[in-house]
């Protein structure tokens, strides 16, 4: 456990990020090691269509990411309160509206996966293969639903090493079922799910079991399900707009892929890939979001308003440091990184990433301060508002798509992505300092 209510705020902000990013980092790469393998040892069209599907791979696991994050608030600040009865009452409902969403989600995305992949103008020469990976992914929402909440509630507790060891443990996995199942089982995308899936499966037994030997504070008692559907509404009142904001961000990035998905399989490979590499980058600017929510929940429960705005100054200056890094990252070896999911000889699907990230570099300082005033406000207890901010960003993406999809060359949709992280920050910032004012006069 850590305690985030005593100390320096960037000493713990940074101890508690660090692993945080680590682990962002593996849980992407089940997606990324499932292109990497598939552009490698299948073809562009394998890389086309598992990596399209990422948006679409966002928007499901998002929503659950999400829904456990909102539930983890409530338990941060119970912790930070010190108040543990309550604290594991919040546990133990949030494990009852997991179970009850992911089956519901289950059941909705397998009846409604070749209408969604529709919409989203696949091609007939890759439909199959997206259809069948989408399906076993789908099907093994309980496993990612369990990871995410058991993960959730170690990080509410300032635990952020434990998910990321039982994550390295669970990468290594997947690229080991990968590569047997593709290289050596002959099987094509769908070994690639296989592999994910499994994978999944077992960080979330990791978790389960730790939290079991190393966790009394969390051993939960048959009093503590005790169903109460005013702690339902409390945490779905937080869970939900959580939710809502990964998924509307994700419904923005699916609108731009289905207008990508116009240009061809060279476009929609060398988008998918170069969106890979920025998800990578962009791990730390959700380590220091979720890392934020954490220390402002339990200062928020202890009642230290002060130690909150220290937190993120500290945070903002960190952010926009990394974000110069990144800049140079992209422009100066954006190119050769590419070399992970294709052949340099693949020219044009090269040419086709480097295009977006000469688009997009500029605007990393933005995108990285959406994960500061959205999850900041969220460990105040706030929903609206961030959700809100996620409204702006697909107002902004389908604006834009509309305007240039189809009608200009590919770089009009590409700028799709700064006007979005530009225009969610209008309603986060601003009501930001108004929640800090209004705190200080109280």
């Amino acid at each position: 456990m850590h305690d985030m209510t005593v100390g320096k705020p960037s000493k713990l902000i940074i101890q508690f990020m660090i692993p945080m990013f680590l682990g962002n980092v593996f849980q992407q790469f089940y997606n990324v090691a499932d292109s990497i393998v598939a552009g490698q040892f299948l073809g562009v069209q394998a890389l086309a269509a598992i990596g399209s599907t990422g948006s679409l791979m966002f928007f499901v696991t998002g929503w659950m990411n999400g829904m456990s994050s909102g539930f983890a608030i409530l338990v941060s600040q119970w912790f930070g309160a010190k108040k543990y009865d309550r604290m594991r009452h919040y546990v133990a409902m949030s494990v009852h509206l997991s179970i009850i969403l992911s089956v519901l989600m289950t059941a909705g995305f397998l009846a409604a996966n070749v209408p969604i992949l529709r919409l989203m103008n696949f091609s007939e020469d890759i439909m199959p293969d997206v259809t069948a990976y989408m399906g076993i992914i789908y099907a093994g929402l309980i496993v990612t639903a369990a990871y995410n909440a058991l993960a959730a509630f170690l990080r509410a507790l300032g635990d952020s090493r434990s998910p990321l060891y039982f994550l390295i443990i669970s990468a290594a996995i997947n690229v080991v079922l990968d590569i047997v199942f593709i290289v050596y089982g002959g099987m094509g995308v769908d070994g690639c799910a296989y592999a994910t899936v499994i994978a999944q499966a077992i960080s979330a037994l990791l978790c389960f079991i730790y939290i079991v030997k190393r966790y009394p504070i969390l051993h939960l008692k048959k009093e503590d399900f005790r169903i109460s559907f005013q702690s339902w509404g409390r945490l779905l009142a937080l869970g939900i707009p959580m939710a809502l904001q990964f998924s509307i961000t994700a419904i923005g990035t699916i609108i731009v892929q289905g207008a990508v998905n116009v240009y061809g399989e060279i476009y929609m490979a060398g988008f998918a890939a170069a969106g890979k590499l920025q998800n990578i980058i962009a791990t730390v600017f959700s380590a220091f979001g979720a890392t934020i929510a954490t220390y402002v929940g339990q200062n928020r429960g202890a009642g230290k308003l002060d130690r909150v705005k220290q937190g993120v100054h500290c945070t903002q200056i960190m952010i926009i440091v990394y974000s110069v890094f990144a800049m140079i990252l992209v422009l100066a070896a954006g190119k050769y990184m590419m070399w992970m999911f294709v052949s340099p000889s693949e020219t044009e699907v090269i040419d086709v990433a480097v295009m977006y990230f000469h688009t997009v570099f500029w605007c990393y300082p933005f995108l990285g301060s959406i994960f500061l005033y959205r999850n900041t406000l969220q460990g105040l207890g706030y929903g609206l508002v961030p959700m809100l901010g996620g409204v702006f960003e697909l107002i902004a993406r389908a604006g834009i798509v509309l305007l240039v999809a189809g009608r200009t060359s590919f770089v009009g949709v590409c700028l799709s992505d700064p006007a979005a992280w530009l225009f969610a920050l209008i309603p986060l910032v601003p009501y930001y300092i108004y929640t800090m004012r209004k705190w200080k006069k109280a």
